[in-house]
């Protein structure tokens, strides 16, 4: 069988101009989440099965890369079913690998707990731009902490980290699900229809409200509760405060106390932020993950023409494995479409001190080559980045491909006699 160099579909190497940047944006995210007091965490990339189908993950749950059990535990000609040969799987989020962590180390940490995680996840779903089957998520979640505070902190924590990165003109689009529950009650659905009218719903921006009602009406909805449905949220466009029409609309559905919270929210990141985001309400946006409870929110670039990330509110989860439900609030930045945007902007990390390149010239006797290296040392004490290499033939080539890496300065070495 040949060897193959390509790497396999969907997954990609990374070349030291974008590895570079990488690493530049995630010391940029743990230094502004550090600043709002977030502490990082490391979950394994294996979990058990039973977990990654725990119906926390929506449709990901689909996209297992699921693992064959080891050694004796595989017994091949004995197996009648799937379960019979995979108990493991890569994990396709970072969500269900932390909300399993809290539950096993909650007496260890800190209440509320801020955690900053960043790794790969993998998804056996069709590669696209922006969009592979290995990829790095960047979440921060907030544990314990029940109040808005958790929303309002993240959402800024988040916003501030991408100011850093020099994005602007973004959205941070904001929903509750309680408010879209809220909505569908007093239209006429049941709880068991939920989950499939939010579906439609959320294509709304693509193809219109025309579009969902249609849609709503083909999958067997009653007429009298679509048409309800649809003009709560014409009347939404033409409200002069949506947020008041909605609790005037729907003040037998809606929970005590959910808009105040909601208000507050938008408020006080109004009266924080700077201006280079825009925080919208939007009362389309779903979110397609289930476990939801409360408030919602994503990331909208222009440049990118859709998401690059978002979160929510997910008191229900850590009940799942503790019997004990923890109020939870989460917010991912999609870090591979933020890599892709950057380096599609021609994006240069920012250098405090020079790239200088140090040729030096075969035959180096061993004493030259030890001043060499303690110059170079010294120069990177300063802040300088040096790179130290043996000199090609085709110097000018070299210097061609050094000049494109950035390096702006060059220093020769040869051997003594040569200067004769």
């Amino acid at each position: 069988m040949a060897l193959s160099k390509k790497p396999v579909t969907g997954m990609k190497d990374i070349l030291p101009e974008e590895m570079e940047i990488r690493d530049y944006v995630i010391s940029v995210i743990k230094e502004t989440y550090g600043n709002f007091g977030f502490t990082s965490i490391e979950t394994p990339c294996v979990e058990n099965l039973a977990n990654l189908n725990c119906k926390a993950g929506g449709e990901n749950e689909k996209l297992i890369f699921k693992i064959l059990k080891r050694g004796e535990k595989l017994r091949l000609q004995e197996a009648q079913s799937e379960d019979d040969l995979v108990d493991g799987g890569l994990r396709y989020d970072l969500t269900v690998p932390l909300v399993r962590y809290y539950s096993n180390h909650a007496n260890e940490l800190p209440a509320p707990f801020k955690a900053l995680q960043m790794g790969n996840v993998w998804r056996a779903d069709r590669p696209q731009r922006g969009r592979y089957r290995q990829f790095m998520q960047c979440d921060i979640d907030i544990l314990g902490e029940a109040g808005n505070l958790a929303e309002i902190e993240l959402i800024l924590a988040t916003t501030t980290t991408l100011g850093r990165l020099g994005f602007k003109n973004f959205r941070i689009r904001i929903n509750d699900r309680q408010i879209l529950k809220a909505m569908a009650s007093c239209s006429g659905f049941t709880e068991e229809d939920y989950d499939q009218v939010f579906i439609i719903l959320d294509k709304m921006d693509k193809i219109g409200a025309d579009g969902v009602e249609a849609e709503l009406l083909e999958s067997g909805f009653d007429k009298a509760s679509v048409d309800s449905y649809m003009t709560l949220y014409r009347g939404l466009e033409n409200a002069d405060n949506p947020i008041e029409y909605i609790v005037e609309q729907t003040k037998q559905a809606l929970p005590e106390g959910v808009m105040e919270s909601f208000r507050e929210i938008l408020d006080s990141v109004e009266a924080t932020k700077g201006d280079f985001f825009d925080l919208v309400f939007d009362p389309t946006l779903v979110r397609g993950m289930s476990y939801y409870t409360g408030t919602i929110f994503e990331i909208d670039m222009p440049e990118f023409g859709g998401s690059c990330g978002g979160g929510g509110r997910y008191d229900k989860m850590v009940g799942k494995f503790t019997g004990h439900d923890v109020p939870a609030c989460g917010f991912s930045i999609g870090f591979e479409r933020i890599i892709l945007l950057l380096l599609e902007s021609g994006f240069k990390v920012p250098k405090a001190g020079k790239k200088i390149a140090y040729l030096l010239e075969k035959g180096l006797s061993s004493d030259r080559l030890c001043e060499v290296i303690s110059q170079a040392q010294k120069e990177r004490e300063s802040g300088n980045q040096i790179l130290v290499a043996r000199m090609n033939k085709n110097k000018k080539f070299q210097k061609e491909q050094l000049t494109a890496q950035g390096y702006e300065d060059f220093k020769e070495f040869y051997r003594e006699e040569l200067k004769r």
